[in-house]
């Protein structure tokens, strides 16, 4: 695959922002603030709460006031700190548990027993035993992989293959699961001897470990024009990704800014708009809710000349390409519905579906294109991990 990926991270205050763009067009923006504690991925020293078994929840509580929420049906099986008879959680037992979804709007921050270590190629698993393969690998790459990584597999850990996996060598994935095997060890044996409430382990910047997330074989360039953000980057590099630490660049230029060369602070305003325009002159408007994202495909400016069933056949296909992009780069998740404009051939609808299904496969985030409803509505389904960007920003801008 053409290399074509660009990694931008510059300092705005007290705030980091990280733009990639592929093929000069920005497809990914987070927001970080540096003074803040970083939850997602981290493991603490937890005590129950409070358990609501009806709705099965557990309210899990990892600092001074600082609830979580825990399934209990996930089923999974409570990582305790002190032995007790039986599995069944009660109120004032002590769980090492991971952060595995930070708090979105009014929702608590979710953990879990399964804890996780995520490498470039593999991400190691405790909870969960099993071997796991990326969907988007080939058939042929899940075989290979499955046949190098099989031998290695004990009773103590599950592994995910990654992505990133494909074709890369067995002495690389042993060195990496090695390594991963050896922190997984020493977080738990930590964890038994630590105070309630203690962080027991916390993951690099996530500006830095986000790295590992994108696609090796698009990521090009890694810039930034700030210098500690230059030698965290570099270190991160040498120690868990030593073969992309060639790819980091210190851009030294006063003029013109980094920011300003790339319009990175100007993707961030647009990534915040409702409206979208589109090259044709239709738009999209995208309004987030409390329950799902609506996202409806307007005609706007939009002059074809050829007949109506071409014309809203090319904007539906235009719109579906900008839609996919929207959703990675503003960080949409959960449900999201679409109204495309309403086209009357089964064939178009099709030509529509199959279009938007191959503009989503783009997304390394878990995104599934559910189906067309009979009032011609789009349902999509996106993994929620981090908060919107529009709530990074937010957040970040009233505490900043």
């Amino acid at each position: 695959m053409k290399q074509s990926g660009r990694l931008f991270l510059i300092r705005q205050e007290e705030r980091i922002l990280s733009a990639f763009y592929e093929d000069g067009k920005p497809v990914e923006l987070s927001c970080f603030d540096c003074g803040r504690e970083q939850l997602l991925g981290s493991i603490y020293v937890g005590k129950v709460k409070n358990i609501v078994r009806n709705i099965g929840a557990v309210f899990v509580e990892i600092g001074e006031g600082m609830l979580c929420y825990y399934s209990l049906r996930d089923e999974e099986t409570p990582l305790y700190i002190k032995e007790k008879k039986g599995d069944r959680l009660s109120q004032g037992d002590e769980l090492l548990v991971q952060v595995c979804r930070e708090a979105v709007k009014t929702k608590a921050p979710t953990v879990t027993c399964n804890l996780t270590f995520p490498g470039t190629y593999l991400v190691l698993t405790v909870g969960k035993k099993q071997l796991g393969l990326s969907a988007k690998l080939s058939s042929k790459e899940k075989d290979r992989l499955r046949e190098l990584i099989q031998p290695f597999l004990t009773e103590e850990f599950g592994v995910i293959v990654r992505t990133n996996a494909a074709g890369v060598t067995r002495e690389t994935l042993e060195e990496e699961l090695e390594r991963l095997c050896e922190l997984a060890r020493r977080v738990l044996d930590t964890g038994k001897h630590q105070r309630c409430f203690s962080r027991v382990y916390e993951e690099p910047p996530a500006y830095a470990a986000g790295i590992r997330n994108l696609n090796r074989e698009q990521l090009l360039e890694i810039v930034t024009d700030d210098r500690v953000l230059y030698d965290t980057l570099a270190a991160y590099l040498g120690q868990y990704q030593l073969e992309d630490l060639g790819k980091l660049r210190f851009y030294e230029e006063t003029s013109p800014s980094l920011d300003r060369l790339y319009g990175i602070r100007t993707a961030f305003e647009q990534a915040l708009r409702e409206r979208v325009w589109l090259k044709s002159g239709a738009y999209l408007v995208i309004q987030p809710t409390e329950a799902l994202t609506v996202i409806d495909v307007n005609t706007g400016k939009y002059d074809g000349r050829k007949g109506l069933r071409e014309t809203f056949l090319r904007i539906n296909l235009e719109a579906a390409g900008e839609l996919a992009r929207q959703l990675r780069l503003r960080n949409l998740s959960g449900i999201i519905v679409a109204d495309f404009i309403d086209m009357e051939e089964e064939a178009d609808r099709r030509a529509l579906m199959e279009h938007l299904e191959e503009e989503i496969r783009k997304d390394p985030v878990k995104t599934v294109l559910v189906d067309m409803t009979p009032l011609g509505l789009v349902e999509i389904t996106r993994k929620k991990v981090r908060k919107p960007l529009k709530e990074q920003m937010r957040v970040e801008r009233n505490e900043g």
